[in-house]
């Protein structure tokens, strides 16, 4: 069966996933992007509101779906309070597994939240027919540069690939 958690992803599913966006792991914290908690949410919906400012936290997640877009994580337990060497056994553990999730997802694009999980997921693709384009994008949290980086990125892959209205006018 089931957690809340995934049932409440579920829920935000697009019928066409046209943007993968792909996590390490939920974190160890306990928040998680879905309930409009973490760093990484605030961040994708900070991203989101350059290109329409009308989002908030009240209609965020239904226009990030009607985007086709969709966040899942490459491990399905939270790995981030691991060492180095326990996290990297887990990211390899659920390659096959995120493999299938591709595979059924058919993304046009996958876009990686975390750079340092780019080589698990291109060993999952391969266990796939899945051809497309993957975006890797620096992990908003921790330090300001990397989130203004972040945001300036996914604005940029956004306008070029999302199919949301507000979404033709210049980058920044």
């Amino acid at each position: 069966m089931p957690s809340p958690r995934e049932i409440l992803r579920l829920k935000y599913r697009p019928a066409k996933v046209r943007i993968l966006f792909v996590g390490e792991s939920p974190p160890h914290s306990g928040r998680f992007f879905y309930e409009r908690n973490s760093g990484l949410y605030r961040a994708v919906r900070d991203a989101f509101r350059v290109v329409d400012p009308s989002l908030g936290d009240d209609n965020f997640l239904p226009a990030f779906q009607d985007a086709g877009c969709y966040l899942i994580d490459l491990c399905r337990t939270p790995v981030d309070h691991l060492d180095r060497k326990s996290r990297e056994r887990m990211r390899v553990r659920y390659e096959a597994s995120l493999g299938r999730q591709i595979e059924a997802l058919a993304p046009e694009t996958i876009i990686t939240v975390v750079r340092s999980i780019r080589g698990n997921v291109d060993a999952a693709i391969l266990l796939t027919g899945w051809k497309g384009d993957v975006v890797d994008l620096p992990y908003p949290g921790r330090w300001v540069r990397n989130r203004k980086e972040f945001i300036k990125l996914l604005v940029r892959e956004l306008k070029q690939r999302a199919r949301y209205p507000m979404m033709a006018g210049p980058i920044f």
